[in-house]
């Protein structure tokens, strides 16, 4: 059963997983009271869940539900995420009201028999209301990202200066010898445990820092623990690197300084080829695991969870940049499996993840990464690799529907059609003299799943004029028999 039409406030995680559970399209909408963009989604958020009333539409404020936002990997508001049969299948972050309609109509349309299809130039099934808010709310709301929020000079440096203060810098709700919440005081214990000397700051003595950091790191909640300048993550996020042992690694790797009885002494053993200390009693088993998963992509990038839930701000940062750079990348999640973890720190002589491979060579963790990208470095290796920027499916779907001014997607191809409305397409083009082109979508499932999406018309064959959706066989019959196809696909 759906929401009927309104919008719930989820309290819990316990009642969140019992919500989706129940396999109905879901959509959680995650907003901060201080976040002008957020209100403004809501709106839109409220306006669909009644164009779409067999679907729930949740929302959750950010900083108050910490345990669900840091679950979903919540790094910025407003930030969306969609459940389809009990699972987390696509996320949207920022405010960018046509793709949410798009979204949310994508996994709660209902694409059955005798359901209109919205026109492919409209790209969503949505009722006049929604479009009416988006056309509204988008002339409103320029920025698209709440991190282009516009954060003053002033205050943008204040912040900077503050997250640089110290090696280690945790903003927390009261100090480490008072602290005002619980996950506070777990990242603070944390610390203690580590022996690590880091400087704090309340964020409840100064709402102008406390609420302009979430937009400056685009991370909603509190504690938010900083190493060198750079976030590493909220309480979760601390507790898993502690228990791992990475936390000691990240911090040994920054030069952070610790106590004597953390100190690692020199490595002493010589190394041998491809890093592999010489001493080191990896076995040749997992030695050739190893350098299996090393090779198994052009780029493979070792990191803490996985590329939709990154369980770590660096893992975080070098997909991110991958991303950014269109690059095809696989990823294994060193957290899955700890003699992965541990051996890989052995064979690439490199004590912390992330790490990232090109053709088999380790390029660095997330500091190297960033630096390269930034030098343009990066791209260069990519070029000089053979790495090359991936076309999304969207981009690739344009250039097909772009190939020809007439285009047909069918079952086949035009001297052998595979199905009957097909063969009659064909057969109205041909009698009509119009010349066209043709891509069969039985040779490709990746297309023939994407289109239907794209132009939001569930069945084969589709005729796209100038890169606009005709329609399917009846449609184009109808057209041919009334005199109108020519005309039609000549204007």
């Amino acid at each position: 059963m759906g929401g009927g039409g309104s919008v719930k406030e989820v309290q819990s995680k316990t009642e969140l997983d019992k919500i989706v559970a129940d396999g109905s399209p879901a959509i959680l909408h995650f907003w901060a009271s201080w976040c002008e963009a957020s209100k403004h989604m809501d709106q839109v958020f409220s306006h669909l869940s009644t164009d779409f009333p067999h679907a729930h539409f949740l929302r959750v404020e950010a900083e108050e539900q910490p345990e669900i936002s840091e679950l979903h990997s919540v790094s910025a508001v407003p930030y969306f995420v969609f459940f389809k049969e009990g699972k987390a299948v696509d996320t949207l972050e920022g405010a960018d009201p046509s793709s949410l309609a798009n979204k949310v109509a994508k996994i709660a349309g209902s694409i059955t028999p005798g359901d209109p299809a919205a026109p492919a130039s409209l790209g969503m099934a949505a009722g006049p209301s929604v479009l009416e808010a988006i056309q509204e709310l988008s002339r409103e709301n320029g920025a698209p990202q709440v991190s282009s929020s516009g954060l003053d000079d002033r205050l943008t440096k204040r912040l900077q200066q503050l997250v640089s203060s110290h090696p280690v810098l945790l903003f927390m709700k009261g100090t480490p010898e008072e602290p005002k919440c619980g996950f506070s005081q777990k990242v603070v214990d944390i610390l203690k445990k580590e022996k690590v000397k880091f400087g704090s700051f309340d964020i409840l003595t100064d709402n102008e820092v406390r609420e302009g950091l979430k937009k400056f790191s685009n991370w909603p909640t509190y504690p938010q623990l900083y190493c060198k300048g750079e976030l590493l993550g909220g309480c979760d996020i601390v507790i898993t690197m502690h228990e791992s042992g990475e936390l000691t690694d990240v911090f040994k790797d920054h030069g952070v300084g610790v106590s004597d009885s953390l100190e690692t002494k020199p490595n002493k053993t010589a190394v041998g080829k491809g890093g592999i200390s010489e001493q080191s009693g990896l076995s040749t088993a997992l030695t050739t695991r190893l350098a299996g998963l090393i090779n198994s992509s052009p780029v493979m990038l070792f990191m803490k969870g996985t590329v939709n839930e990154p369980r770590c701000g660096f893992s975080r940062k070098v997909v991110d940049i991958l991303k950014q750079e269109k690059v095809e990348f696989e990823t294994f999640d060193i957290l899955s499996d700890d003699e992965v973890r541990q051996g890989l720190k052995v064979y690439s002589n490199w004590s912390s993840y992330p790490q990232l491979y090109i053709k088999g060579e380790l390029i660095g963790g997330s500091d190297i990464v960033l630096e390269m990208q930034k030098s343009g470095e990066f791209r260069k290796v990519l070029t000089e690799k053979g790495i090359h920027q991936k076309v999304s499916l969207e981009d690739r779907l344009k250039n097909l529907l772009n190939s020809s001014p007439v285009m047909l997607f069918m079952k086949g191809t035009p001297d052998s059609p595979r199905c009957g409305f097909s063969s009659k397409v064909i057969n109205a083009l041909k009698e009509e003299g119009v010349d066209f082109g043709s891509f069969d979508i039985l040779s490709d499932e990746e297309v023939r799943q994407g289109l239907k999406t794209f132009s939001n018309w569930p069945t084969y064959p589709q005729l796209y004029y100038k890169g606009e959706l005709v329609g399917g066989c009846d449609i184009v019959l109808e057209l041919h028999n009334e005199g109108e196809l020519k005309s039609t696909l000549s204007e």
